[in-house]
């Protein structure tokens, strides 16, 4: 079976489009039914809260929808609770008929949610990177592929959300950008998922004195070196250690993943490094980077994301999809 994949993906990129299409989705808290004591009070499974056979099955098949949609090569995933929930989502979609192969989480730490990652492309490995001892941190998940002869790194994010300050999300972006340099300059290497950050957040947080801790720096920014990289993608050259954000190659009325009290704004990112704008080998596809913005995923001026009531304990109610919308970029295979 392993022999097929390898050999249709290897036609479809000699032959075909050449293309390689990469996604993240926070999926807004897939939880098990299995009781592991690290659940969030309305994810315990069979209380009050209606967290149930029924209602995980309909979270399982909204996702899967959207995911089965997308039909990327490779998707990371943020809010997976667990092992489980994810080889059920992997099960789902194969009933839809979208079948990955391979797939990972990044389960070393018992954080309550975690990031993972499905391919149909096979690893060459996978490595949980620890940012911290702290549960605080939820760990990097790495994951490196060879396509066309050409070493590919992935890194799947999810940083300390806005409840927090920034020196929280400074912490991940230092232990990022560590793991990047410990990996060597000008290898393809794409960084992305729920960062819980701007593309412009050294902007944006100036004016939230509970999240600028640190003089005006931010972990996406400035740590990571998007803050020098503004133009569309074809007119830039990035610095070894550093990132472009694909943000800036489309529209900047396009450039959001989630809304919140009405404005919209890019917390998903995809980060790229600079031998995936050298025109050599893989390379980015201009102008690909959109969020998935179907008309189910709204309800009216906001995303509709997994429905529960406003009461003291949460009950669900067994509709919607997830607070963010999917980010989609296109690689093109030279």
């Amino acid at each position: 079976m392993k022999l097929i994949v390898l050999l249709a993906l290897l036609v479809s990129f000699v032959y075909g489009e050449k293309t390689l299409k990469i996604a993240t989705y926070n999926v807004e808290n897939l939880f098990d039914l299995q009781r592991s004591g690290h659940e969030y009070k309305e994810y315990i499974p069979y209380t009050k809260s209606n967290w149930n056979d029924k209602n995980y099955k309909i979270k399982l098949k909204n996702i899967a929808k959207v995911i089965k949609e997308i039909n990327a090569d490779i998707i990371a995933l943020q809010e997976i609770e667990s092992l489980q929930a994810l080889k059920d989502l992997r099960y789902t979609l194969k009933r839809k008929g979208l079948y990955y192969q391979y797939y990972k989480i990044a389960d070393l730490k018992a954080t309550t949610i975690k990031v993972a990652i499905l391919s149909k492309i096979p690893f060459v490995y996978t490595h949980e990177i620890a940012v911290t001892a702290s549960y605080r941190y939820r760990n990097i998940l790495e994951a490196k592929f060879k396509i066309n002869n050409e070493d590919l790194y992935i890194l799947v994010n999810h940083w300390k959300s806005k409840a927090g300050p920034e020196s929280m999300r400074i912490v991940s972006a230092k232990k990022l950008r560590k793991r990047i340099q410990e990996l060597g300059a000008h290898k393809n290497i794409i960084a992305l998922g729920d960062f819980n950050s701007d593309y412009k957040e050294y902007e944006i947080f100036k004016r939230k004195r509970r999240h600028n801790d640190t003089n005006g720096i931010t972990g996406i920014n400035h740590i990571l070196g998007t803050i020098h990289y503004k133009d569309n993608a074809q007119n830039t050259k990035i610095k070894a250690y550093e990132f472009y954000n694909l943000w800036y190659d489309t529209n900047l009325e396009n450039r959001y993943s989630y809304i919140y009290r009405g404005k919209k704004e890019a917390m998903d990112n995809i980060l790229i490094s600079d031998s995936l704008l050298d025109k050599k080998g893989l390379d980015y596809k201009q102008h690909s980077i959109h969020a998935y913005e179907k008309a189910y995923l709204f309800k009216g001026k906001s995303i509709y994301r997994w429905q529960t009531t406003r009461s003291r304990l949460r009950r669900h109610k067994g509709k919607g999809y997830s607070d963010h919308l999917p980010v989609i970029a296109e690689f093109v295979v030279n």
